[in-house]
């Protein structure tokens, strides 16, 4: 948008399939209701973090129906679908079949033993639920039966050669990961895929024989990007009907690249029409959390919601995520790296550029602008800042949006270097010949000042308009130039200057790591428990005891012990964390009380006297 390309920017929630239904299920909500929720709640977050969407939209609406049927009969009327029985899963308890989400059990390629019934997430391959060791029941944890449905498949096979002869020409400026992952599938050869799923939330399948089905989501969930934008426009079809004008970029992690560079393109190119198909498709490698990997459906890591309560600003968040991005190899969140970025670059470099600019205006120039008289240090100066101009535009056309930002802290480094080797200070203490050297000098570092605003709008707008309203810079400033000039002119009135950046405390890391180790629903546990401990004035190992109370009523419960003894080990590493970082006693405290409670409704379940575990505990003291 800052080099005045016409962009459209649509983003969304897709709505349908198992892990909706599987939420809906833990929370007690209906699916709409539980959809409603969450579409809210991403609104939410991504309005504080200022991402700018044309359109942020959802897959539950009638737009999204209506084109999905209508890609789907323009399918099956190619001849490009067929019909089979499939075995699936099935959970006599549940009374169900249990699509992908619904089953967990050991990954037959890696062995890890949490894989989901449609993909693991130790080794990424996608896998049938009926392969799965062990397989178990997500809902009730019972093993289900293998029984036949009859299902519409896509015939991959079919769109294998027009796929391949499309993907040689667009995967060129495509991520090296992507293009790795969509020709290995391609490689090995392309297998019909089912497209339909014994669910009741989800797009319906317009086929008679099939009104008790609904599309699978990965069917169904890209095309959530074109009603989208139908929702956004009537005139959607000159972005999607409109491969010679328009160029179509993707985002995403690399386990999603099989569905955007294989299965969703063949959709379109299965209808015979003239579909925009993607032209750049940028995955990155995963973000891992500390020393763990972060996972959305087990809630490890730091989210959208969580970032917005720590008190760290929007933007601090958004630069630290970008110059941490994995865009060639995997990263690695760490709070203490956060705190370091946010305190050598943007503090140290970026920040106290433009207020000692903005401020020696302030107070040596009567807030204006002063004359400038550039000598051949400064022009040196000036082609060098160009230089890194020219880079920044180069790396961000190819969407490598690290390595630009690079370029930014380059050239506020470079503006600290004018100021410090000419020391203005020293200079307006002088005669008239150094008080014009230290206007060029202020003159030049505050339309450094004026550029960088500019530059770091796309990483961080808020500290963009703030700067800019110190600066009193005109909205016609917002353009990316090719080269740096004059932006303020001689004469101008900047606004009243202030720090842009704070400095984030020792002590403001530690807590935070300590708040946010282990998994974001034991968070939650947590913080609930507090509330009540408020709200009721009593200690919290009250709340535990009674907890243990009404589970030592019970009877041995041999089918819970797997699922208990997988949570004492990720309570017990998690108590571990704490103590290493130091948390706070109380918060360790509650989280070895957790421990001991779970330990207890182990002993429980695996029929045994949990006060012999109070009892060695008491010996080991």
């Amino acid at each position: 948008r800052l080099r005045g390309y016409n962009v459209l920017y649509v983003c969304g929630t897709d709505e349908y399939g198992t892990s909706t239904e599987t939420k809906a299920i833990e929370e007690g909500l209906t699916p709409r209701q539980i959809c409603d929720k969450y579409n809210a709640l991403h609104s939410q977050i991504y309005d504080w973090f200022n991402i700018s969407f044309d359109k942020f939209g959802r897959t539950t609406t009638e737009t999204q129906t209506k084109i999905s049927q209508k890609i789907f009969w323009d399918l099956h009327k190619a001849g490009r679908t067929s019909e089979d029985s499939v075995e699936q899963l099935y959970c006599s308890k549940c009374d169900r079949f249990l699509a992908d989400r619904f089953v967990e059990g050991e990954c037959p390629l890696c062995g890890f033993n949490d894989a989901r019934g449609d993909q693991c997430d130790a080794c990424g391959k996608l896998i049938n639920a009926v392969e799965l060791k062990s397989p178990r029941c997500k809902l009730c944890s019972q093993p289900p039966s293998i029984r036949t449905s009859k299902h519409l498949f896509l015939e991959l096979p079919q769109l294998e050669k027009d796929l391949k002869k499309w993907m040689e020409e667009s995967s060129e400026k495509w991520t090296n990961n992507a293009r790795v992952i969509g020709k290995s599938w391609l490689k090995g050869g392309l297998q019909s895929r089912c497209i339909t799923r014994d669910l009741k939330w989800g797009t319906p399948v317009p086929l008679q024989g099939y009104e008790s089905k609904v599309f699978y989501v990965w069917f169904d969930a890209p095309i959530g990007y074109i009603s989208i934008t139908a929702e956004y426009t009537d005139e959607w079809e000159r972005w999607w009907k409109n491969p010679e004008e328009v160029e179509y970029w993707q985002f995403m992690a690399k386990d999603n690249v099989p569905f955007h560079s294989v299965v969703f393109p063949s959709t379109l190119l299965g209808t015979g029409e003239s579909w925009t198909l993607v032209n750049r498709l940028m995955s990155v490698e995963y973000l891992n959390y500390e020393d763990a990997k972060f996972s959305k459906s087990r809630g490890v890591g730091v989210f959208g919601n969580d970032a917005q309560n720590t008190g760290i600003p929007a933007d601090v968040w958004r630069f630290y995520l970008m110059y941490t991005r994995p865009e060639n190899q995997d990263s690695c969140f760490k709070w203490e790296d956060l705190m370091l970025k946010n305190n050598s670059e943007l503090l140290a470099n970026l920040g106290n550029f433009v207020n000692r600019a903005t401020k020696f205006t302030k107070d040596n120039f009567n807030s204006q602008v002063p004359e400038m008289n550039l000598n051949e240090e400064d022009y040196a100066l000036v082609a060098l800042v160009n230089r890194e101009v020219e880079h920044y535009i180069e790396l961000l056309e190819e969407a490598r949006e690290r390595e630009a930002i690079s370029a930014v802290f380059n050239i506020s480094r470079l503006g600290n270097q004018l100021m410090q080797h000419n020391t203005p200070w020293k200079l307006v203490k002088g005669g008239d010949k150094e008080k014009a050297r230290a206007g060029t000098v202020v003159g030049v570092s505050v339309n450094l000042a004026a550029l960088l605003s500019v530059l770091i709008q796309p990483y961080m707008p808020q500290l963009s308009h703030t700067l800019q309203v110190q600066l009193a810079a005109p909205p016609t400033i917002n353009f990316i130039p090719a080269a740096f000039s004059i932006i303020l002119p001689p004469g101008h009135r900047i606004g009243v200057p202030s720090p842009i950046v704070a400095e984030i405390k020792q002590d403001r890391i530690n807590e935070l790591k300590a708040r946010y180790a282990g998994k974001q629903s034991s968070r939650v546990d947590q913080e609930a428990t507090k509330s009540a401990q408020a709200a009721s004035n009593k200690p919290t190992h009250t709340v535990t005891c009674a907890t243990v109370a009404v589970a030592s009523s019970g009877a041995a419960d041999p089918a819970a012990v797997p699922g208990l003894e997988a949570k004492v080990t990720e309570q017990g590493n998690k108590v571990r964390d704490l103590k290493a970082a130091k948390a706070d006693k109380d918060v360790v405290a509650a989280a070895v009380a957790e421990l001991l409670d779970l330990k207890k409704q182990l002993s429980i379940a695996q029929g045994i006297d949990p006060t012999t575990l109070d009892k060695k505990s008491k010996k080991k003291k």
